[in-house]
């Protein structure tokens, strides 16, 4: 776009500051929706964020000078950081366990029909006259900002949260909306009262054993309870599911997927493609790829389960990587002798992207968002978005430089990430597909102790669940009649 680059003349250090605002706002603003999301609700929280991200977008879009581009970005980025956190932590605490994955991996997919049409928008609007070259497209995002916004009135509270806030009666109306019940059937159906009971049951449990080494001043809303809140999930308990929500992030930036979407024309440039309008097209493919990619994981991460597309996926990213450090190495000094290698160059990266798309990429915001128990949730999916963010700077901090000092050298520092992931998601992840996020503490082994299995049961007991399903049984069995 010639005239952002001549409007603003950009030295390297706004440049850099500019790129780096919108991921330092996100990083902040992960780490802080946490606590408004406790403390409030998910869906005031995500109205605020598209709130913030909406100003911030408009700021962009009017942008009078490079600062009013660079506080856009960031404030924007404050909005993109929440909705980062909250979109896959409210998803997660409304979703039945045997849709959830499928429904958390749409969030991936929307994420990468956003990219899509970002960058089109970019391709299409850059030969336009004047400013609107790069208004336009600062103009499309306020869209999709302001319609969530605005559906955020239609989305009903987390009933996990209002059973955590001792809110009963709204959790058991929330969910049966969310299960399609009417008001009717609310207090007939089994299934209805026992997963309130399950939520119930899980919220007293951890009240009870969260207490466990806290001072009485460590109370909720407090500076003293929220640094108690945060250091919890480096306890014994948590310490595992937190190495796993952080490392997931890491891995996904490392993998090497944000370097092709900030750095895409001159990755492609590395390759041996030539021209603008070719470099543009062959990065803009990247997107098209992962769009195509992300509609299997719909359809079978929860049939498949989490570990089996991360480890294949892995694989796939790391051979890809290692297939493109090769080619660069060997042919980059004369591309258009050896056109048959760039282009098996650019069909790996399209391999990779793929393999991404139906891996990392939707599982990055899924598995976070399914290990944590309520108690420890917000904060942890926000420690591990954060941990997107951070390595997400880095990326784009450190990718010019590496290509600067080794093309090859870069597209193997990813493939030895993909290798280490690999092996992470081998004997380290645990299968969290189709397990309740009540049930997920057995999966970590974190409820063994039979202090623990005690405790839970009495409640279990104490709140009428096993008396429940007992009675739900025999009407059942009655029904049907003798076989």
């Amino acid at each position: 776009m010639k005239d952002f680059v001549q409007r603003w003349q950009l030295g390297a250090w706004q440049t850099g500051l500019m790129t780096a605002a919108l991921e330092l706002g996100s990083l902040v603003g992960a780490l802080t929706a946490g606590t408004f999301a406790d403390r409030y609700s998910r869906r005031q929280s995500i109205f605020t964020a598209c709130a913030i991200f909406s100003i911030g977008s408009a700021l962009q879009c009017g942008a009078q000078s490079s600062a009013h581009l660079i506080l856009g970005r960031g404030i924007g980025g404050l909005g993109v950081g929440a909705l980062s956190m909250l979109s896959p932590l409210y998803m997660a605490e409304i979703s039945p366990p045997e849709v959830r994955g499928s429904l958390m991996a749409m969030e991936q997919f929307s994420i990468v029909v956003g990219a899509v049409l970002g960058f089109w928008a970019g391709f299409f609007t850059r030969e336009i006259p004047g400013s609107a070259a790069w208004r336009i497209p600062l103009a499309i995002q306020l869209v999709p900002g302001i319609l969530l916004g605005v559906g955020c009135i239609a989305l009903p509270p987390s009933p996990r949260l209002l059973v955590q806030h001792g809110r009963i009666e709204e959790a058991l109306r929330a969910l049966a909306k969310l299960r399609l019940r009417s008001l009717g059937e609310i207090e007939t159906d089994p299934l209805l009262q026992i997963e309130l009971l399950e939520m119930q049951a899980e919220v007293a449990l951890i009240e009870q054993t969260s207490t466990d080494g806290a001072s009485t001043t460590a109370k909720p809303g407090t500076l003293h309870g929220e640094l108690h809140a945060w250091t919890r999930l480096l306890s014994p308990k948590l310490r595992k599911r937190t190495l796993i929500g952080v490392l997931m992030m890491f891995f996904q930036q490392w993998s090497g997927i944000n370097a092709l979407l900030y750095y895409g024309p001159t990755l492609m440039h590395s390759l041996g493609m030539q021209g603008d309008a070719v470099t543009l097209l062959s990065a803009g493919g990247v997107g098209i790829v992962q769009f195509f990619a992300v509609l299997p994981a719909i359809v079978f991460i929860d049939r498949l389960g989490r570990r089996p597309l991360l480890r294949g996926g892995s694989l796939a990213m790391a051979l890809s990587h290692f297939s493109i450090a090769f080619l660069v190495w060997r042919y980059s000094e004369d591309w258009p002798a050896h056109a048959f290698a760039a282009r098996i160059a650019l069909a790996c990266v399209y391999t990779f992207t793929a393999a991404y798309g139906v891996s990392y990429g939707p599982i990055g915001w899924i598995l976070p968002s399914e290990v944590f128990p309520l108690s420890a949730r917000s904060k942890g999916v926000a420690l591990s978005t954060a941990s997107n963010w951070s390595n997400n700077f880095l990326i784009g901090l450190l990718t010019p430089v590496f290509m600067e000092f080794s093309a090859s050298g870069t597209f193997l520092i990813f493939a030895i990430a993909c290798f280490f992931g690999y092996i992470w998601s081998t004997y380290s992840v645990p299968e969290t597909a189709n397990v309740s996020l009540e049930e997920i503490d057995a999966v970590f082994g974190s409820s063994a102790g039979l202090k623990d299995i005690a405790l839970k049961r009495q409640i279990e007991a104490d709140l009428g669940l096993h008396n429940l399903v007992q009675r739900w049984s025999h009407q059942d069995d009655a029904i049907r009649g003798p076989i």
